[in-house]
């Protein structure tokens, strides 16, 4: 069998790969889209910003293609965003974690360009390099500085070929190395002071980064390379059923990826842990009868996606297959009590005064009251 090779050079058989990125999950969907696409496209762009607007929201083209949603949310903000990247600004995508600032990130690099894999992922250990360039010590000490010798970072790559670069929780990269992208954003320029050079950016270039509203104080951006970027902020989901859609749909992508049950026999389930979730995030009841407390973790969409995947897999592997509250139990305990001493009584005080009172929750108190000791 031949197996292709990725954008990074390595071996990988695409329809076996755990997590394809978004360009090659979505192919045929962003294929449909640039045939039916006869709307203006910014330089170097693969569709229109209408198109790529609707790659990301989902609906029905003209010859009966359907485009599956990949953001569940407010329209007027994927527009802003996608509108944004089609001028001279930076994006900065901001949010509490699980708001899905990355896939929206992919999504929308994947949409633009057809490749979202020029990334830099923001660690408190990220260094210059990995914005800037590095160099290929071997040839540098053979030949001394010279191109051939230089390692181009991903976003150095995305300026020299017109494509969107992404870089990750932006707010957790120290803050002198965040201010090289001050530059590079104001004057669309990588200096390379080793060679005399500099690398301009082509027109089609711009960047998508993303921060964690919860990373506030940790390291926040500089008041210069903030006015580089136009923020959006990506919000929870609005309504509980907006909620459940976004987890069904995404752990039914996961599940298929990994041969588990289909979602619609464990419907119930995602709806009960989403109540879960969104009820003890708001720090009262979905009927507003009554107040709880809120534990200290984020309790996000994307936990919830999380809790459900492992259920599902579960019923699989040591079940019949179909989601039940003993499968999302655990998951939903894990995801909760995070600080053992504070987050277990306000856990134990919910299942008490709102689930065993909950008619229908009987299942799932008595699984919960199980797994929590």
């Amino acid at each position: 069998m031949t197996v292709p090779e990725t954008k990074a050079g390595a071996s990988a058989d695409i329809g076996e790969a755990l997590r394809p990125h978004a360009e090659d999950a979505f192919a045929d969907e962003l294929k449909a889209l640039a045939a039916a696409d006869d709307r203006p496209r910014p330089a170097r762009w693969l569709l229109s910003p209408w198109a790529v607007a609707t790659y990301l929201l989902g609906g029905t083209l003209p010859d009966g293609t359907v485009i599956t949603p990949k953001y569940v949310g407010p329209r007027r903000i994927v527009e802003v965003a996608v509108t944004t990247l089609a001028t001279d600004r930076a994006l900065l995508l901001l949010g509490v974690p699980g708001t899905a600032k990355t896939w929206v990130s992919e999504h929308l690099a994947a949409a633009v360009s057809g490749d979202s894999t020029l990334l830099v992922q923001g660690t408190a250990g990220t260094p210059e390099e990995a914005i800037r360039y590095g160099w290929n010590y071997a040839r540098l000490l053979a030949h001394g500085p010279s191109r051939d010798a230089l390692v181009p970072s991903p976003v150095m790559r995305a300026m020299a070929d017109g494509m969107t670069a992404r870089v990750e929780e932006l707010t957790r990269i120290p803050a002198d190395v965040q201010d090289t992208l001050i530059t590079i954003l104001s004057e669309k320029t990588l200096p390379i002071p080793e060679l005399g050079q500099e690398q301009q950016a082509v027109r089609g270039f711009n960047l998508i980064a993303t921060a964690n509203d919860r990373d506030r104080g940790v390291n926040d951006l500089s008041s210069a390379l903030r006015r580089r970027f136009n923020t959006v902020v990506l919000p929870l989901p609005e309504t509980a059923e907006a909620e459940v859609d976004i987890v069904a749909r995404r752990v039914d992508q996961i599940g298929r990826s990994l041969d588990l049950p289909a979602t619609p026999d464990g419907f119930d389930e995602i709806r009960r842990v989403v109540t879960v979730f969104r009820e003890l995030r708001a720090g009262v009841t979905a009927d507003g009868r009554t107040k709880v407390k809120s534990p200290s973790g984020t309790l996000s969409t994307a936990e919830a996606i999380s809790v459900v995947t492992g259920g599902l897999a579960l019923a699989a592997h040591f079940g019949d297959g179909v989601l039940r509250s003993g499968d999302v139990a655990a998951g939903i305990l894990g995801a909760v009590v995070r600080d053992p001493a504070a987050d277990r009584v306000i856990w134990q005080e919910y299942l008490e005064t709102v689930v065993r009172e909950r008619d229908g929750w009987k299942d799932f108190y008595r699984a919960c009251r199980e797994v929590s000791g």
